[in-house]
């Protein structure tokens, strides 16, 4: 795995244990959270903590270094499902990846309902 990787990975197990942690989850949820889906290739679940800002049912995730990350790219086209945590509660929705132009990424979630099933 490449230097970039591995510490990507450190730093996104280290805000993962922090945005579980009593107190400085909280601070931290307010812009941060962890999202969850399934790899489109791999099959298996990935989680990884992003940035966000929300507007009512829609979830917008910019992503920072594009080109040397590739999660994003599982929501491409038609996008897929992802689940999120917000407020405490763990939520589903369909998220969407577009590349604009000057090469910006952005992911909008749209908010369908709670984990398990249950909507709002």
């Amino acid at each position: 795995m490449p230097v970039f990787g591995r510490i990507t990975r450190a730093v996104n197990t280290g805000v993962l244990a922090l945005l579980d942690a009593p107190g400085i989850g909280s601070l931290l949820g307010r812009g941060m959270t962890e999202i969850r889906y399934v790899g489109r290739r791999s099959g298996r679940t990935i989680r990884t903590p992003v940035s966000y800002s929300r507007s009512g049912d829609e979830v917008t995730i910019r992503v920072a270094l594009p080109d040397r990350k590739t999660w994003w790219r599982n929501f491409l086209g038609e996008g897929g499902p992802l689940t999120l945590r917000l407020n405490g509660m763990e939520r589903v929705g369909h998220a969407v990846a577009t590349r604009d132009e000057a090469g910006r990424v952005a992911v909008r979630v749209l908010l369908t309902g709670l984990e398990g099933g249950a909507v709002e």
